[in-house]
């Protein structure tokens, strides 16, 4: 298993200031959790060492890169970004029909507190990277398996953080025995990576009484324009 790590929360240190910022390494997150040699063979990646909010598309292109080069000698990836409630369906788009797992996992407290879901996050993550029932792109987090296309951040402070959006979860832990839901889609494969992504998108949430002089004042900044509007559709 190949773990590929970027920052966010799970590898960060308290700082000067009273906050977090990105210090631990790939190798020193390993450390953290000693029971994955007993697991499997991991071999770590440093990508990057960024706070989760400057983790974006120039990010997720470097991400797909490092699994694409490193795609024939692996039996499945590890990535520990943060923002994932984008990440995880950024990289569902951009690495499709992928038979290997490309699993995503991260923390609600850094691993380097004493009480934090940043150890059980890993190691499940990797649990399920060695399964034979693994496949595409998931996000591991608080014993759930989630598609990569349908993880949601519904809570900010619990370890539950994330749920599965109109779809079920591909898989669970029961305590650490996985078991899978539903099995990878007939005909699967061969993988297909994409690295070209237009960050000038903007969403648009309607609220009641919003003027619509709006929609003009953004034209010029971006290339695509998507208006979340009421119930199902509905726009004044």
């Amino acid at each position: 298993i190949l773990l590929i790590a970027t920052g966010g929360t799970i590898a960060s240190r308290p700082t000067a200031a009273g906050g977090l910022a990105p210090a631990l390494t790939s190798a020193e997150l390993l450390a953290c959790v000693p029971e994955l040699a007993e697991v499997c063979h991991i071999d770590a990646l440093q990508l990057y060492n960024l706070d989760s909010t400057n983790i974006g598309p120039d990010q997720w292109i470097g991400m797909v890169h490092a699994v694409r080069d490193h795609y024939d000698a692996y039996d499945g990836f590890v990535i520990t970004p943060d923002t994932m409630a984008y990440t995880p369906a950024a990289l569902a788009y951009m690495i499709q029909r992928s038979a290997k797992p490309v699993v995503l996992t991260g923390s609600q407290k850094s691993i380097y507190n004493r009480d934090t879901d940043a150890r059980n996050n890993l190691y499940r993550a990797v649990l399920y990277a060695c399964h034979p029932a693994a496949w595409g792109v998931q996000l591991v987090f608080d014993g759930k398996v989630i598609l990569g296309t349908r993880a949601r951040k519904i809570r900010t402070k619990s370890f539950n953080a994330f749920s599965s959006i109109d779809y079920p979860d591909t898989a669970e832990f029961r305590d650490l025995r996985l078991v899978p839901f539903l099995p990878m889609p007939a005909g699967y494969g061969p993988v297909q990576f994409q690295d070209r992504l237009d960050p000038a998108v903007f969403v648009l949430r309607l609220v009641p009484g919003m003027q619509a002089d709006i929609i003009p004042l953004l034209a010029g900044h971006c290339n695509a324009l998507i208006l979340e509007s009421f119930g199902v559709g509905g726009l004044p």
